[in-house]
């Protein structure tokens, strides 16, 4: 019944809206209290740098791992129990006393991050192919208003409620929404892909020629997809990390002032995302990357060479504009290709990026300037571009 597809499909893509935005909202909760936490447990910034490595370990080693997961049990099942996972270990950051402790609760943490990441972003890639629609840019939208909100709820809160009280209330929410949002995506059957999907066929039979993950022809072509992912995300996490401290010591703005510089950047990014279907809809997936990369690297060498406080927040705006389509088309070609695992590679390379960023432009600044430093991403963002159209032939085939 046509009807009753159309309608399976829309509360599919309600639901995992819901778990996209939960992901992003859990993750800034976390975020904005690294203050508090460092504080808690008397880490030096060094000792509370290795400890935030167990997120990126966990969410690395877990982001392959996940992707097996997916082909045997599905990926809705993977999604709800990474939910809970994460929503459960949101709570035991600040019931640690010590770096050490704080790294190892940090690695479950990330393992759940990773693994949701993949699991909801391989469900998305399904709901795409069915849908034939190109909605993957709305449920990263999803993760930035999550995110934004979460973020905002934690400067709200964050001088009346303690780190455990308020972590503690991520938990109970995040826990609310996996069961009421869980229970409705598992009655949901993953939609088969619309070429070879007989209505009743179970859902891991269209997958079974892509069972044993990207095949070797594919397989170059899905890390170069995830390079993609790559070049994204480093200039997410150097922009997250390094966009107020260049407005503050380079342009001398005010820390207020200078703290607009990235809400300036996520909210270009949030903006991008959702008008992310309407863009894909009319220019393509390979359009779309050259000029979305090649609109952040313009925007990016404003920010960064820029003389102006204003004209650089014109710079951060442009460039989250750029950037903002250009991981989650990425992520879709890869799994389009490859199935969970391609997903896996591109989020895997992807969250390397940003990883990577951070680092790096502190190495360079120390080298050359910060102001140079931030080139970088410029330049990375015109390779994304050069990469999405070298590969347009073989994507398309």
């Amino acid at each position: 019944m046509p009807g009753d597809h159309s309608s399976d499909l829309t509360r599919l893509r309600v639901v995992l809206t819901v778990f996209f935005a939960l992901d992003g909202f859990v993750f800034a909760g976390w975020v904005v209290r690294i203050p508090a936490i460092k504080e808690q447990t008397n880490a030096s910034t060094t000792a509370l740098g290795l400890a935030l490595l167990g997120v990126s370990a966990g969410a690395v080693i877990t982001m392959i791992l996940t992707g097996r997961l997916c082909r045997r049990y599905g990926s809705h099942p993977v999604t709800v129990a990474c939910a809970a996972l994460l929503s459960l270990s949101i709570a035991l950051p600040p019931l640690t006393h010590s770096a050490l402790a704080l790294g190892a609760v940090l690695l479950i943490f990330g393992s759940a991050y990773g693994g949701i990441n993949v699991a909801f972003n391989s469900a998305a890639v399904d709901l795409v192919k069915a849908m034939r629609r190109p909605i993957m840019s709305s449920f990263h939208a999803a993760f930035s208003l999550g995110g934004m909100t979460g973020a905002g709820l934690g400067a709200l809160v964050a001088g009346v409620l303690s780190p455990t009280q308020h972590l503690l209330g991520l938990t109970a929410i995040g826990l609310l929404v996996t069961v009421l949002a869980g229970r409705a995506l598992l009655r949901i059957r993953p939609p088969a892909p619309p070429e070879n999907a007989p209505p009743g066929k179970a859902p891991r039979a269209e997958a079974a020629p892509r069972r044993l993950g990207p095949r070797p022809r594919t397989r170059p072509l899905v890390i170069t997809f995830g390079l993609i992912a790559l070049c994204t995300a480093y200039g997410e996490g150097a922009m997250a990390d390094w966009s107020a401290l260049h407005l503050e010591h380079d342009l001398a703005a005010s820390p207020g002032t200078a703290a607009v510089g990235y809400s300036c950047f996520a909210l270009a990014m949030t903006i991008g995302r959702l008008t992310g279907t309407r863009l894909l809809e009319r220019l393509g997936q390979t359009r779309t990357l050259v000029a979305g990369g090649t609109t952040a690297a313009i925007g990016m060498l404003i920010g960064a060479l820029a003389p102006s406080l204003w004209a650089a927040l014109l710079g951060f705006v442009i460039t989250g504009l750029g950037l903002a389509n250009l991981f989650p088309t990425a992520v879709e070609r890869a799994g389009t290709l490859a199935g969970p695992d391609g997903v896996a590679i591109a989020s895997t390379l992807g969250y390397g990026g940003m990883l990577l960023g951070p680092p790096a432009i502190g190495f360079m600044a120390d080298w050359f300037s910060l102001p140079a430093a931030l080139t970088s991403v410029a330049a990375l963002a015109a390779t994304a571009a050069v990469i999405g159209f070298v590969t347009r032939r073989a994507a398309e085939r």
